[in-house]
Order: C-alpha cells, then sequence, then structure tokens
C-alpha cells in the first residue's frame, strides 16, 4: 500500500484501549500494555484503510494477553496476544489442552527498558550491579551473602546522589519483567559475584537446576517498601513517579521518548537509551516485541489476515512509518517476517 492515510491522532496516540466490540466482525486483541500504543495506532489506520472495523485493542500484560489467546477456538475467544517477552512452552501447552495447535509468531521490531525520575532531579548512570544492589533481597556484604540494608543511593555508589532508594518495577505479570529480571537483575546478580554464591549453596538434580536455583534467588527483590511491584500499566509507573521526587521507574523507552517534559533518563553500561543505540545493539536492556495470532481464526475473522499483514507492512512497522516515529525500533529481519505471515508460517518448538 503506497498512500496510507494517517490522522494526527493516530501518530499522537496514548496507551489506550480501543472501545468494547458490538459485533465479533471485529479482530480483537489483547496483552501487553508495551505494544498496546502501536497496536493502537496500527488498528486506527486499519479501519482507516480497509473495508473493515477497526480491531479491539486491549491491555492488561503479556502474560494475561497470552493465556486469553489460549483459552480456545472460537468466536468468543480473542486472535491475537500482544507480547514484550517470547510465550513460554507453559502457554503452547496451555493452547494445546484447549484446541489451540497452531500459532503464528510474529515480531514486530524491537524496545528497550530503561530507569527514569523526575525530570528535575539529579543524574545517574546505571550497571546493572548497582540496580541489584539496590534492589535485591540479598546482597555480597564481605564476601558473604547478607540481607539487603541499603537505603541511600550513595551507599550504591558514592558518585550518586544523596537521596532515599525507591524504585517502581513492573509486575510479574508484565513481559517488561522478564527482561528487567533477566538482564538487569541476574545480570547485577552476577556481576556483584552474589550469583556464584547462590549457586554454591543451591540444590538440584544436575547443574542446570542449581544454575536455575541461582537465578531464582537472585531474582528475589526485597519486601520492605523500597522495590515496588506495579501491575498497571506505564501511566500508573508515571503518576508514581510524579507524586515522590525521590522515585526512579521502570519504562519502556518508546513510552519514556512520549514523556521527555516529565522525566529524566539513565545511562545503563554507559550507554544512553535511544532507538539508535538499540539498533545498534549498543543498549544493554533492548528487547523484541511480538504479537501471536491463532491461525485457526485466519480465515473466518474478516480482517485478521489483513490486520496481521498490515501490521507488519513497511508502511507501518518500517523504519519510515508512524510506529518507528512513536518510538519502536524497527526490525532489520521484517522482510522475513512479511514473508513468514504472508505463508501464515505457524512456530515452530521453542529453543
Amino acid at each position: 500500500m503506497s498512500l496510507l492515510k494517517l490522522s494526527a491522532s493516530t501518530i499522537a496516540i496514548a496507551a489506550v484501549s480501543a472501545t468494547a466490540a458490538m459485533a465479533r466482525d471485529q479482530v480483537q486483541v489483547t496483552g501487553s500494555s508495551t505494544v498496546l500504543p502501536y497496536a493502537t495506532i496500527v488498528a486506527e489506520a486499519f479501519g482507516e484503510n480497509f473495508d473493515f472495523p477497526s480491531p479491539v485493542v486491549e491491555g492488561g500484560g503479556s502474560g494475561a494477553g497470552r493465556k486469553k489467546l489460549c483459552e480456545g477456538v472460537g468466536e468468543n475467544t480473542v486472535d491475537v496476544a500482544n507480547s514484550s517477552s517470547r510465550i513460554s512452552q507453559s502457554d503452547i501447552d496451555l493452547c494445546a489442552a484447549n484446541g489451540v495447535t497452531e500459532i503464528m509468531e510474529v515480531r514486530i521490531g524491537y524496545d528497550g527498558i530503561v530507569f527514569a525520575s523526575d525530570i528535575n532531579g539529579p543524574e545517574f548512570a546505571f550497571t546493572p550491579a548497582h540496580i541489584y544492589n539496590a534492589l535485591a533481597a540479598q546482597v555480597v556484604v564481605d564476601g558473604a551473602l547478607a540481607a539487603n540494608a541499603n537505603t541511600n543511593w550513595n551507599q550504591i555508589d558514592a558518585s550518586f546522589a544523596d537521596q532515599d532508594i525507591l524504585m517502581f518495577v513492573p509486575g510479574t505479570k508484565h513481559g517488561t519483567r522478564e527482561v528487567f529480571d533477566t538482564k538487569v537483575i541476574v545480570a547485577g546478580c552476577k556481576d556483584t559475584g552474589a550469583y556464584d554464591l547462590f549457586l554454591a549453596v543451591a540444590t538440584g538434580a544436575d547443574d542446570k537446576e542449581k544454575e536455575d536455583a541461582a537465578k531464582d534467588a537472585c531474582m528475589a527483590l526485597r519486601t520492605d517498601g523500597v522495590s515496588v511491584d506495579i501491575d498497571g500499566d506505564y501511566t500508573e509507573t508515571l503518576a508514581r513517579v510524579d507524586a515522590d521526587a525521590n522515585a526512579i521507574g521502570v519504562f519502556g523507552l518508546s513510552f519514556y521518548q512520549n514523556n521527555t517534559d516529565k522525566l529524566r533518563v539513565a545511562t545503563m553500561g554507559g550507554v544512553v537509551p535511544s532507538t539508535e543505540s538499540i539498533a545498534a545493539g549498543e543498549y544493554p536492556v533492548s528487547r523484541p516485541l511480538y504479537f501471536y495470532v491463532k491461525k485457526a481464526h485466519i480465515g473466518v475473522i474478516p480482517g485478521l489476515k489483513e490486520y496481521i499483514e498490515f501490521f507488519v507492512s513497511d508502511d507501518m512497522a518500517g523504519p519510515d512509518g508512524p510506529l518507528a516515529e512513536y518510538g519502536l525500533v524497527s526490525d532489520p529481519e521484517l522482510a522475513a517476517t512479511q514473508a513468514a505471515v504472508a505463508a501464515e508460517t505457524p512456530m515452530g518448538p521453542l529453543e
């Protein structure tokens, strides 16, 4: 499609849900709050450019969205689940148990997670070790594991501001939490030496079980109010940061980029988060974004095939499209994704 109608509201759209469907002639999409604004932009543009109604797009979290996708096949079940983390084997098993035997995995591009605080607050140059030592339940003290007693950022690093530690992190139902845990907390755990200490006392039938147990121990965060889970979307995190000048929130890059008048972003590993640094592979806390499609609904739900093809088209997901303008890092392998969608290729076993 060479000529694409895009209203101003489409480009500037915030992460809001579409209104509920009046009839099942609309594609139904649910899941990730990170992918939500991208899907909403596509849904509105789809309604403007095709002879189908705009899809119904709702949030609720990556894990919750994938579970809805796997509830079964039929008009009373959703067609697409947005996800900021990859589908799990437990999701696939649930799908299979409920008759959802073929799932299409569609990667739409990349995003990063960032650490941002009040625009008028101090600057922070974080590493994963800093975040681990601030938020973990146990840290290394004099070569041994001990309960985390750090309360001020200048206890973590003498160059940091004299400011109480308070961080709002994504709740466990969010796909963002998985990336936060693996690329920040576990990485920081390893960098500080805590992982080796956890591994030394881990139990398991083999090395892999012991390593998994050590990682789980790394991911145990404080419960004393210093680390606060946010189960809502990034707007809730922003409201919490607005209410407390000491707070630091975890956000998706695109959300931060659309709120630079309110937020100051921290570097991670010496790299400023940006679409450029993510595209170059320099920013260490980036992740692919996906949506998952119930293949059995293609050809049954009007407009479903057209919607998913439109989503990954150059006009929408390409480097010059509106999704990139909103903050999505275009996938360098987008053409391969387009071909897989056109062929309705279901995903194979997880590696």
